[in-house]
């Protein structure tokens, strides 16, 4: 039997965490989090994007901030003697190479690789100072921010109104209750990120294949995207949706989804911070990446 890849077995790491935080009852994408503790590397102030986010918050360390072994000792401290670090993972763009010839030659069509670092929490170090915490600037409204985020999305679909929540992908329309209906703010955005995540899978947007077949592999994907989606959006607004499900029935769906197929967390990480990129914040974001790529080496 051939061995898996480093990169397999990172996915099966950070799958094991995952199934662990569930099998406890604790849904990392479902938690009440707000922007400021968005896990972020010390050294560059980043904060960590996709399926990383969710696999350094279950963690359950109280401070947001990060670092490799070596970074930890660039900045004049330490890893603490036995602590177990934390893969996280990366996706860089290429976009060029050298020829036979040994020059640098641009390629027709980029393409991604994957990359993964290990990363230790701040309370796993020793001689390492945090920074002033981060908070919402005086005035700051939840409430607008997500209303600025709903209405600012670029290629929007129509969004109406209806008994239940869903995204037809045919007729690309978002279907919402009336707010009425909800019992806090809150939880009518959260409902409305989710559906708006779905619909950047449509092909004048991000792009990604969808399924209407409940339960199947392809569907439970789309489904914890759009899960991650609205928990980034919900996060970027400090909003906090209290009628969040974490029943037994949900938690046991999850834990068959993600044992029946490790890789579904990275690759729905990977989606759902392509979304709300496209949603929120429609800039290229590869460069970004491979920065914090050079500074965690």
């Amino acid at each position: 039997m051939a061995s898996k890849s480093p990169l397999s077995k990172v996915y099966q790491i950070v799958t094991d965490r995952l199934l662990a935080a569930l099998e406890q009852g604790v849904v990392p994408w479902r938690q009440p989090w707000k922007s400021a503790d968005m896990p972020r590397n010390l050294v560059s102030g980043q904060a960590y994007r996709g399926s990383n986010v969710f696999a350094l918050l279950c963690q359950g360390y109280k401070s947001p901030f990060w670092v490799t072994f070596k970074q930890a000792l660039a900045k004049g401290g330490h890893v603490k003697k036995g602590e177990r670090g934390t893969p996280v993972v990366f996706w860089r763009w290429i976009s060029e190479r050298k020829n036979d010839a040994g020059k640098i030659e641009k390629l027709e069509r980029p393409f991604p690789t994957v990359r993964y670092y290990v990363v230790f929490n701040l309370e796993q170090c020793e001689g390492l100072t945090a920074p002033a915490s981060i908070d919402a600037p005086t005035g700051f409204d939840p409430i607008a921010a997500a209303e600025a985020i709903a209405n600012g999305m670029p290629n929007r679909p129509a969004i109406v109104t209806g008994r239940r929540a869903s995204y037809a992908p045919a007729s690309d329309v978002v279907t919402m209750p009336e707010r009425e209906s909800f019992y806090a703010a809150a939880g009518y955005y959260a409902t409305l990120f989710h559906e708006l995540t779905h619909s950047t899978a449509h092909a004048s947007r991000v792009g990604r294949k969808l399924s209407t077949d409940f339960g199947s592999e392809q569907y439970s994907r789309e489904e914890l995207v759009a899960e991650m989606g609205a928990s980034f959006l919900m996060a970027r607004c400090d909003l906090i949706d209290e009628s969040i499900d974490s029943s037994a029935a949900y938690i046991d769906n999850w834990i068959k989804a993600l044992r029946a197929d490790p890789s579904i967390l990275l690759y729905a990480g990977q989606q759902a911070q392509k979304a709300v990129d496209y949603i929120a914040r429609p800039v290229a974001v590869e460069q970004e990446e491979e920065e914090v790529c050079a500074l965690a080496a």
